[in-house]
């Protein structure tokens, strides 16, 4: 039985749901007894598929995505659909229609996005699993602020059906959870999986040219220390905000033409501006850029095992404060090489905020991601629930 007063009463200071559904029931299958909401990009049969864009509030979805259903067909009961970032474009979760989600850690703090209600339902226990969406980190960044596990399947081993898109050659629905062992079944039931094993002593970049927060950066050094081996350092050819901005360009034209016509805020507005002006001389560098990076990181990946980065370079940060523009610098690798990723908890700052550490591996490979995630938990033990959650 689903108490739906007392998450509708947990969800109001979060603002994690926009919308329950108190029909929702379970089933039979890997999953009975899981409760998920769902990113309100990705369609949910009956409910609101807005995407955080006010013209969309209230368009009904005719049909489960497939990943819903798949679910479903698990035995998860699907409660609701999740606030997000408008459009899916920026990871705050400040929604100028739908309101600011709350960080369950500190409230008045962004939950990360653009899956920030996914990150904020999880870990204040409004729900087991939620799905999100990952077109440049979505899925790890409100992972890693909100100190739960996200994972980004490989973009070709995941349906996009029923999901309203980003950028289609970068866009993965993935899930985030509490645990690994209930990640790793909704992942299994949603995508491909593969049962290869990870090869190699791992790979991390330097030269990136990222400025890194300290305590990140401590939090980061440790997860090395606790592999088995000292990964190998590589460079990529570009410098991560260079990729980044590439990757931004190519999602903003996506994005302008697909919502073409449609209203949107001055914030969104502009931003689907930045791609379509670009010169297509400069659009062709970007796209060089892209992929270049693209095969380097496929390359590292193949002969090192697994990339280990952090997650986020800075800290949970307040929703008066500018979103910083490095959020996504580590994270969009992964999806512009199409390879699988995940993020977990890796410590906390000296004031309480959580962050998290991502690794890369290939498709495949997904078994071996999770058992090496599995064993860096382990030693880091860094997972803790928020102390003003559900």
């Amino acid at each position: 039985m689903i108490d739906f007063d007392a998450l509708e009463a947990a969800n109001a200071p979060l603002n994690a749901f926009s919308d329950f559904d108190r029909s929702a029931t379970f089933g039979k299958g890997p999953l009975a007894g899981l409760t998920v909401g769902i990113k309100a990009n990705i369609a949910v049969a009956g409910m609101p598929w807005h995407a955080g864009l006010a013209a969309y509030e209230t368009r009904l979805a005719d049909r489960d995505a497939d990943t819903v259903a798949l679910l479903r067909q698990a035995g998860a009961a699907i409660i609701g659909v999740l606030n997000m970032e408008e459009g899916a474009l920026g990871a705050k979760s400040d929604n100028p229609h739908f309101g600011a989600v709350q960080n369950p850690h500190r409230f008045g703090f962004s939950p990360g996005g653009s899956s920030g209600g996914s990150g904020a339902a999880v870990a204040a226990g409004l729900c087991d699993i939620a799905l999100g969406t990952d077109t440049m980190g979505s899925v790890r960044i409100p992972a890693s602020h909100c100190g739960v596990y996200g994972f980004k399947p490989a973009t070709a081993s995941v349906s996009q059906e029923g999901l309203e898109p980003a950028d289609l050659s970068l866009d993965a629905i993935g899930p985030l959870a509490r645990d690994l062992d209930v990640l790793e079944r909704a992942a299994r039931v949603i995508s491909g999986f593969g049962d290869d094993a990870l090869e190699g002593a791992g790979a991390t970049l330097t030269g990136h040219g990222v400025d890194v927060h300290p305590e990140v950066a401590r939090a980061f050094d440790a997860a090395l220390a606790a592999l088995p081996a000292p990964p190998a350092t590589v460079s990529l050819t570009h410098p991560q905000s260079r990729i980044r901005f590439a990757g931004f360009i190519g999602v903003s034209r996506e994005m302008a033409a697909h919502l073409r016509g449609v209203s949107t805020s001055d914030r969104l507005a502009k931003l689907l501006t930045y791609g379509p002006r670009r010169s297509l001389a400069d659009w062709a560098e970007d796209r060089a850029i892209l992929e270049r990076t693209a095969a380097e990181v496929r390359a590292v990946v193949e002969e090192h095992g697994f990339l280990i980065l952090p997650t986020v370079p800075n800290p949970p940060f307040a929703h008066s404060e500018p979103e910083p523009a490095a959020q996504a610098d580590f994270t969009c690798l992964a999806n512009i090489a199409g390879l699988p990723a995940i993020s977990i908890p890796a410590g906390w700052t000296a004031d309480g905020l959580p962050m998290g550490i991502q690794l890369v591996g290939h498709a495949g490979a997904e078994s071996g991601l999770f058992a090496l995630a599995r064993a860096l938990d382990n030693t880091l033990r860094a997972y803790r629930p928020p102390s003003q959650g559900a």
